[in-house]
């Protein structure tokens, strides 16, 4: 009976659930500096947890649902601390940071790693900054928000940096060497992927534009036959086959293999699937903001260009509202060049429009494009000017200048037009012996190619063709020609006065 008793006991005791934290609550992990940073997990209903850090102990009681969460005081950036957290056992966090965090997010130049850049080896080896650390968020495309993602925290050596997403790598350097803190980075990125799936479906709802392409999705979904796909991809399969074979013996090169067609409720680029799967279980993980390097699949259609300057925005209010942080600032950065992506001057076009959403910047990248690469290797400029906007904006520290120069207004008087530009402090200049990349026109709505002179913080135009000129455009094509910039070197973006239904433009000459 009492060997009965033991057993028993013991059973239950093994049956309990453990307490179990996050993949991002590990080892290496850094928590924001200076805010009330959470700390959450899983145990059993009911159970009583602690959490210990810094000198500091919170205790929690486990839902209904298991999940139990505390909010520790704000600590001041420092280095090294132990996180442990108690329960029907003890899990022990090594190596935890505190400094800034910040979340790096969008499609595949955002996801593009260090070590296809093609730098230098004296940029690896200068890698060495065991007090940087990246967090990257597996990929995980789900139709219901999740609560757990995997990943683990690696800090920063010549060696991990390689699989560092370069734009994140840069830009969290350049902050750890200005502040003189650690700095995290979470990573959650997905090449070839549409904005709307990284915004919640609730958020996309609210907007009728955004709730039709729910709907068509939807739709699409209901009518997936898994069964009829099986049988049709076999086919398509045993056809490639005998292709191969026939290609093969007249020695031609090979047809690429059939994809099967799959579910649209599972893909990658169905709204809100990317949210649910790679940013939701995240929250409210504290961060200081958040850079975003996306849009290039929203440039195929003149459509889902002009979609973008309503789904931008969105996705900052969105993102705020999640993480209950009204101010979190937000910067992206404005598509560089790329002569086969035909509507992407209106995708540029909005990224400069949402600027007027407070708390955001945007890195403007229209020089270090690549006109027939879509995934450009010079993310060190990307990173380094999306931190020059942080330090400048966030951290109020003192820079020459954080952005290039930004339209802001004009004047026409008589042949002339003068356009006003923002972050012109430092002078405005051509890069070559002219400025080129402007256009003017009349009523006629003809572009014309226009004479251009700086004067201070202006510039003027003109052309002999067009007497009476009424709309500027600068860049306005997809690769975004144009060599004006400030006196700090940053560049012009690209901008329209007009509102004119547009096509595809010719490019500047």
């Amino acid at each position: 009976m009492k060997r009965l008793a033991i057993l028993l006991l013991s059973c239950s005791t093994l049956c309990r659930a453990a307490v179990k934290l996050p993949a991002i609550f590990s080892d290496h992990m850094v928590l924001q500096a200076d805010t009330a940073a959470s700390v959450w997990g899983w145990a059993d209903e009911g159970e009583e947890v602690s959490v210990s850090i810094a000198g500091q102990t919170l205790t929690a009681e486990a839902r209904a649902d298991g999940k139990w969460s505390v909010k520790l005081a704000a600590l001041k950036p420092s280095t090294t601390h132990t996180l442990t957290v108690k329960g029907s056992n003890t899990l022990t966090v090594n190596d935890v940071l505190v400094g800034e965090v910040w979340l790096a997010s969008g499609q595949s130049n955002m996801a593009f790693q260090f070590n296809k850049c093609a730098l230098p080896a004296a940029d690896s080896a200068a890698a060495d900054l065991p007090q940087l650390r990246m967090f990257t968020v597996a990929q995980n495309s789900m139709r219901t928000p999740q609560m757990e993602c995997q990943g683990q925290w690696m800090m920063c050596t010549p060696e991990t940096v390689q699989n560092f997403s370069a734009v994140a790598y840069f830009f969290g350097r350049d902050l750890h060497r200005k502040l003189k803190t650690p700095v995290g980075l979470i990573n959650s990125s997905w090449g070839g992927t549409d904005i709307a799936a990284w915004t919640s479906e609730p958020a996309q709802a609210k907007v009728p534009a955004l709730k039709a392409n729910l709907d068509t999705w939807a739709k699409q979904s209901a009518a997936f036959d898994a069964v009829k796909a099986k049988t049709a991809a076999a086919a398509q399969n045993e056809r490639w086959k005998a292709a191969v074979a026939k290609a093969k013996a007249a020695g031609k090169p090979l047809p690429r293999k059939p994809r099967p067609a799959a579910d649209p409720a599972i893909s990658q680029n169905h709204p809100a699937n990317l949210f649910n799967g790679m940013i939701r279980p995240i929250i409210p993980y504290a961060i200081k903001g958040v850079i975003w390097y996306q849009g290039e699949h929203n440039c195929a259609t003149l459509e889902k260009a002009k979609l973008y300057a309503t789904q931008l925005p969105l996705l900052v209010q969105d993102w705020r509202e999640q993480w209950h942080a009204r101010n979190l600032p937000f910067a992206w950065v404005q598509l560089p060049g790329f002569v086969t992506s035909p509507f992407r001057a209106q995708v540029r076009e909005a990224m400069l429009k949402s600027l007027s959403v407070p708390g955001t910047g945007m890195a403007i990248t229209v020089d270090v494009g690549e006109a027939n690469d879509n995934h450009p290797k010079n993310k060190k400029a990307v990173g380094e000017r999306l931190s020059l906007w942080a330090q400048a904006r966030v951290y109020r520290q003192k820079v020459d200048a954080y952005s290039g120069p930004l339209p802001a207004g004009h004047d026409i008087k008589g042949g002339q037009v003068f356009v006003k530009f923002d972050h012109a402090q430092t002078g405005l200049q051509a890069h070559g012996e002219s400025l080129t990349g402007f256009q003017i026109a009349g009523t006629d709505k003809q572009w014309q190619p226009a004479q251009a002179q700086t004067m201070g913080h202006l510039v003027m135009l003109n052309s002999p063709v067009v007497k009476h000129p009424v709309a500027v455009r600068y860049g306005w094509s997809p690769l975004g020609e144009g060599n004006l910039f400030n006196g700090a070197n940053l560049p012009a973006s690209p901008f329209r006065t007009d509102d004119w239904e547009d096509t595809v433009v010719p490019t500047a000459k």
